[in-house]
C-alpha cells in the first residue's frame, strides 16, 4: 500500500509543490482565503491563465501610493471593507464590518501600510508582506466602545499622526473614505486636514492591471458555472410546482461559495408579474410554469471579484408572448449597441448622449444607469441616461483597463413582466472584450 503523507493531504492541489499557479501557498490550512479545488479544476479545463496574486497586490498598492503622492497627501486612511480588501487582499467578516467598522488601513505617502484589525485577529493579513504592521483599536462604533468612544478615537488618531510623521513626510493632509463621527473629530483635533478618500480610491481601482483582469476572467467563469447550475435546477423543478424564488436564488449562493466566492450583494431575482416593477427582491413565491424569471447576480466571487451580470429566462413548454420576445430583443439591441461604443478615449458624456434609445413605453421604468464600473463591487464611473445626466459629475474618458457593466432593463409601464440583461465588459485601446459568455434565452429571443 502506498504511504500517504499529511503534507500531501493538506495541499489544495496535491499535483503541485509549495505554491499554486496563482502564486499563493498550496496549503489547505493557510490563513488566506481563496478559490476551491472545484474552481481551479474548472479554470484549468477552460484553459484560463491564473492571476499572479503577489503581482496583483503590488499593482494595487502602487496605484494607491501613486494617487496619494499625486494629491500631495500624507496618506489615505481606509475604513470601507472593499477598499481594505483592495489594499491588503485580506478579509475579516466583510458584511459584519460594513455596519460595525472595526478595520482600518493607513497607506502612507512612502508606501508604508498599517492595518488595524479585530482584536485577537490581527494575524489575518500576515500572508501579505506589503502590510508592514498589524494593530487593533480602530473600532470606533458605539456598540463596542459605549460612552468612551471618544477616548478610543483619541488613541487611534494619535497613532495615525505618529505614522504620518514618520512615513508621510509630516504632511497633515489626509484622505479618508468612510469614518465614524468621533474618529473624524479626533483626526481634526490632531491637526489633520481631511479630504474625500472615495475620489482617490474609486479612481485608483478603476484601471485593472493584467493580473486583476486574469482574476476577473476566472471569477466570471466561476459565476457563469454557478448560474448554469441555477438555471438547470430551475428548469427541472419549476414545472413540478415546488420551487420558489428563494429556492432558485439559494442555488446561486451555494454554487458561488463552492467555488471560493464570498457573498451576494442583493436579492434581485423575481418571477412572473413580480418582475415589474423591477427591484422586488426574491421571496417565497412559487415560480409557475410558463413564466419569466429574471435576476441580477451582484455576486462577489472568486478572488473577491464582483461579477455583475443579468439574464432573463422563460421557463415552460409554451412559447412566450410576442410582446415579451420584442422586449427581449430590444434589451439585447440596447446592450449590444451601447457596448459597441466602448473603447479607450471615448468620453462618458458621449456614451450618454449617443447611446441606444429605448422605446417610449420603456422609458419610465428604465434602469438607473446605462453602464457602471465594476471591480471588487459596483464602482466608479457611472454612465447615466440623458435625462439623468448631471453636468460636471462625470467629465472623464474611458481608459484601457476599465471594466464596465452594460445594463438593460426593458420594463413596460403598467406591464406584467420585465426583461433584465447585463454584460461585464473590459475596455481596451482598440475597443472592448466582452467577459460575459452566458447565452441569452433562445425562446425569449424568438429563436426557438
Amino acid at each position: 500500500m502506498q504511504q500517504q503523507h499529511y503534507r500531501d493531504h493538506r495541499k489544495i492541489d496535491p499535483s503541485r509543490g509549495k505554491e499554486l499557479g496563482d502564486g499563493t501557498a498550496n496549503d489547505m490550512d493557510r490563513l488566506e482565503i481563496g478559490p476551491t479545488i472545484l474552481a481551479y479544476d474548472e479554470w484549468h479545463a477552460a484553459g484560463l491563465e491564473l492571476p499572479h496574486l503577489p503581482s496583483m497586490r503590488a499593482y494595487r498598492l502602487n496605484r494607491l501610493v501613486t494617487a496619494v503622492q499625486a494629491r500631495e497627501l500624507g496618506g489615505v486612511l481606509l475604513f470601507d471593507p472593499l477598499n481594505i480588501r483592495y489594499a491588503t487582499d485580506s478579509t475579516n467578516m466583510q458584511l459584519w464590518n460594513t455596519h460595525n467598522p472595526f478595520r482600518a488601513v493607513l497607506i502612507c505617502a512612502d508606501g508604508y501600510m498599517v492595518i488595524w484589525d479585530y482584536k485577537n485577529a490581527v494575524f489575518l493579513s500576515e500572508f501579505n508582506p506589503l502590510v508592514r504592521e498589524q494593530r487593533s483599536g480602530a473600532d470606533l462604533f458605539y456598540f463596542d466602545r459605549g460612552d468612551k468612544v471618544d477616548v478610543a478615537a483619541d488613541v487611534f488618531s494619535n497613532e495615525v499622526r505618529l505614522l504620518i510623521q514618520g512615513h508621510g513626510n509630516g504632511v497633515m493632509r489626509l484622505a479618508v473614505d468612510k469614518i465614524m463621527l468621533h474618529g473624524l473629530r479626533a483626526l481634526e483635533a490632531q491637526g489633520f486636514e481631511i479630504l474625500p478618500g472615495e475620489e482617490l480610491t474609486e479612481k485608483a481601482r478603476s484601471i485593472k492591471g493584467p493580473d486583476e483582469i486574469k482574476a476577473m476572467r476566472c471569477a466570471s467563469l466561476a459565476c457563469e458555472n454557478a448560474v448554469s447550475e441555477m438555471e438547470s435546477r430551475a428548469r427541472a423543478l419549476v414545472p413540478q410546482g415546488h420551487m420558489s424564488e428563494d429556492d432558485i436564488w439559494a442555488v446561486l449562493h451555494a454554487e458561488n461559495i463552492r467555488r471560493g466566492g464570498e457573498w451576494i450583494e442583493t436579492r434581485l431575482l423575481a418571477s412572473g408579474p413580480r418582475t415589474n416593477p423591477w427591484f422586488q427582491e426574491c421571496g417565497p413565491r412559487l415560480v409557475q410554469k410558463n413564466e419569466i424569471v429574471a435576476f441580477d447576480t451582484d455576486l462577489i466571487g472568486s478572488y473577491g471579484i464582483c461579477v455583475d451580470i443579468s439574464r432573463t429566462w422563460w421557463i415552460g413548454d409554451e412559447k412566450p408572448r410576442d410582446d415579451m420576445v420584442y422586449a427581449m430583443r430590444h434589451a439585447y439591441e440596447h446592450i449590444k449597441t451601447n457596448m459597441d461604443m466602448l473603447r479607450a478615449g471615448v468620453s462618458l458624456h458621449d456614451l450618454t448622449m449617443n447611446g441606444h434609445k429605448l422605446d417610449r413605453q420603456f422609458q419610465t421604468l428604465k434602469y438607473g444607469c446605462m453602464m457602471h464600473g465594476v471591480g471588487l463591487c459596483d464602482e466608479w464611473p457611472l454612465v447615466a441616461y440623458p435625462d439623468q445626466y448631471v453636468q460636471g459629475a462625470f467629465d472623464y474618458v474611458l481608459e484601457a483597463g476599465m471594466v464596465l457593466c452594460v445594463e438593460a432593463l426593458v420594463s413596460p409601464e403598467g406591464g406584467d413582466f420585465s426583461i433584465k440583461l447585463e454584460d461585464q465588459v473590459l475596455v481596451t485601446d482598440t475597443g472592448y472584450e466582452n467577459l460575459t459568455t452566458y447565452p441569452f434565452d433562445p425562446l425569449l429571443m424568438g429563436e426557438a
